[in-house]
């Protein structure tokens, strides 16, 4: 494979890398949105018994189980992002994979690799003895 190539191919996989990362943060974002859904549970519950039941209806009636998107939870966001966006993201990378590197992944990572350690063989061999590595 022509060096264009790998590095086209690299650039599309550090692409979908990215929106992994990007996801991971979605995923963190549901996870943290739900936790304070439940803490706001136990506010409520503490408003209450501290005889503040005004208050404890307004945050249960205004904040518990609202949604974050007109009409949608986290979780469905969530499921839109993958569904409409990253399992597509991941199918097109694939195919293009595929297609020009027989499926080979981190194909630019492994000619880095070679070539680093291609580097520090030839300057371990000019200084054997040293040991600072």
């Amino acid at each position: 494979m022509d060096d264009k190539t790998v590095e086209a191919l690299g650039k599309l996989r550090k692409a979908l890398e990215t929106t992994e990362r990007a996801r991971g943060h979605l995923y963190s974002f549901h996870q943290l949105t739900g936790t304070a859904d439940f803490e706001l549970g136990d506010a409520v519950t503490a408003l209450r018994e501290a005889g503040h039941g005004e208050h404890a209806n307004r945050v249960q009636r205004e904040l518990l189980g609202r949604n974050v998107l007109p009409g949608r939870w986290t979780f469905q966001i969530v499921e839109e992002y993958d569904d409409m966006y990253h399992d597509v993201f991941r199918d097109v990378e694939r195919a293009v994979r595929n297609d020009l590197a027989d499926g080979e992944r981190h194909g630019f990572e492994k000619q880095l690799k070679r070539e680093r350690q291609r580097l520090s063989a030839a300057a371990y061999s000019e200084n054997p003895g040293r040991t600072d590595r």
